[in-house]
Formats: C-alpha cells, structure tokens, sequence
C-alpha cells in the first residue's frame, strides 16, 4: 500500500516585473525533494495550495509517496 504526505511551499515576492508588478520566487524546493529521496520517499507533483486573485501561486503542496511496509 502506498503512503503520501504533502510539504507546502511558499512563494515569495522577490523584485517587480514590466508587466504583471511582482516577480515571485520558491524556497529551495530542489532540496526538499532530495532530502524525501534520501528516506524513501519519491516526489509525485504539486498542488496549488493558495492563490492570489491574479492567477499568481503563493503556496504549492509538494507530493511525496512510499511504500507502506506491513
């Protein structure tokens, strides 16, 4: 049986765009999806968590499964 778990990510505000005013900008999701390899786990995809009126993404849930041993 497989197990998942979710770990939320943020988007932060990073310097202003020409054109839609804000540049965003993710936490290092590179690392966590390394560090979930090194204990099993392997990254599935994203959600989007939270989103602003814009269509811009502020939080995204990063999705990891493992086998469930019995």
């Amino acid at each position: 049986m497989l197990k998942y778990e979710f770990e939320r990510v943020r988007y932060t505000m990073e310097g202003f765009g020409l054109i839609n005013g804000t540049v965003y900008g993710s936490i290092d999701y590179q690392k966590v999806i390394q560090n979930r390899a090194l204990d099993g786990w392997r990254f599935v995809g994203t959600i989007p968590a939270t989103q602003r009126a814009t269509g811009h993404i502020e939080e995204m849930d990063l999705v990891f499964e493992k086998e469930e041993t019995l």
